[in-house]
């Protein structure tokens, strides 16, 4: 049975993509609402959920409440029943995936949960929205951690911050995620909060690419201490307005996914130190980590501030300028300290 949307009990929501953190999201958003929406590409998954009850290819232990989602591979069904919509394609797919919408978001609530870049546009999710659908800047939000879906998926206690300019808009979506393990807090930093997403998959890359090179936790330590440093530096530099860099959403974000055995930055990372080409790595992984195209964006973008990001450099020359990471990490750890 396909759920309905609720008729008089106010706005709806629903979560765009079919991955793992659109799974976890679902799953939080089914907890403790009657109604939400789901799309996803492949007419074939749409299937099996409806079926079986649980994504087939990511996060597949899930068991999902289905009577209470209307999941569905029509991407202008879900946009058109939905206020809200959360995003969860990964970036580089994003452009794909709206290429057959023709329901206008302009008057939707647009909350990104993607954590990075907008390939070939080198914008960040909001500003995308906001230029390519005229989606107004207070009719945008980001949702951030520090969370990651495989723990979502056994219902340990995490955390999400949900920023956006319109604090009841905010507050709106920081209670509908909200339930038995999941806290939520709000922000009004759309843009630091989102650069600070973009960043810390940079650094936790750099933080794999050491790993698999062989350096240790004291390494580590340093690295990650140099990144939040860095990371306050740029995001003053892009939007410079009193925020509190140690917070959860941009170092506790920082430190789980540059530490987490789920984290697919660092695991991608940890490839390329190993040896793997970016093309092996990423072919096996058969997942997307979002640093890759975030460390072209950053290179451009802190050139226009002149910044100095030497991790972010670092990156960068390993992953478009074929340099090795051996000798790029062993000139990178002399700077640090």
């Amino acid at each position: 049975m396909t759920p309905t949307k609720p008729g008089q009990e106010g706005p709806s929501v629903a979560v765009i993509g079919g991955g793992s953190w659109a799974t976890a999201l679902v799953k939080i958003l089914s907890e403790t609402n009657d109604y939400v929406g789901w799309w996803l590409r492949s007419e074939e998954d749409v299937l099996h959920i409806k079926r079986y009850h649980h994504n087939p290819k990511y996060l597949s232990s899930v068991e999902l409440s289905t009577e209470k989602i209307d999941v569905s591979n029509d991407i202008n069904h879900v946009v058109q029943e939905a206020d809200y919509l959360i995003f969860a394609v990964p970036s580089a797919f994003l452009k794909n995936a709206l290429s057959t919408l023709v329901v206008p978001l302009v008057n939707k609530k647009i909350f990104s949960a993607i954590k990075g870049i907008v390939p070939d546009e080198n914008l960040i999710v909001g500003e995308f929205f906001e230029k390519h659908h005229n989606v107004p800047i207070e009719n945008i939000g980001v949702i951030m951690g520090p969370c990651h879906a495989e723990e979502v998926a056994l219902e340990r206690l995490s955390y999400l911050t949900v920023a956006c300019q319109i604090k009841d808009t905010a507050e709106w979506v920081a209670d509908k995620l909200a339930c038995d393990y999941i806290l939520t807090r709000t922000s009004d930093d759309i843009y630091g909060t989102e650069y600070a997403a973009v960043l810390k998959n940079i650094y936790s890359l750099a933080a794999g690419v050491c790993h698999g090179l062989g350096y240790g936790d004291n390494f580590q330590a340093v690295l990650i201490s140099n990144a939040l440093r860095e990371m306050k530096g740029f995001i003053k530099a892009v939007h410079p307005i009193k925020r509190d860099i140690a917070g959860s959403a941009y170092l506790g974000d920082l430190l789980v996914t540059a530490y987490s055995q789920f984290s697919r930055n660092r695991m991608f990372g940890t490839m390329i130190g190993k040896g793997y080409t970016i093309r092996s790595a990423q072919l096996e992984m058969n997942m997307v980590a979002e640093g890759y195209y975030a460390s072209k964006l950053i290179s451009e973008v802190k050139g226009e501030h002149e910044i100095e990001m030497p991790i972010c450099d670092a990156v960068y020359k390993i992953l478009y300028e074929d340099k090795s990471p051996r000798k790029v990490m062993g000139k990178l750890a002399k700077k640090l300290f």
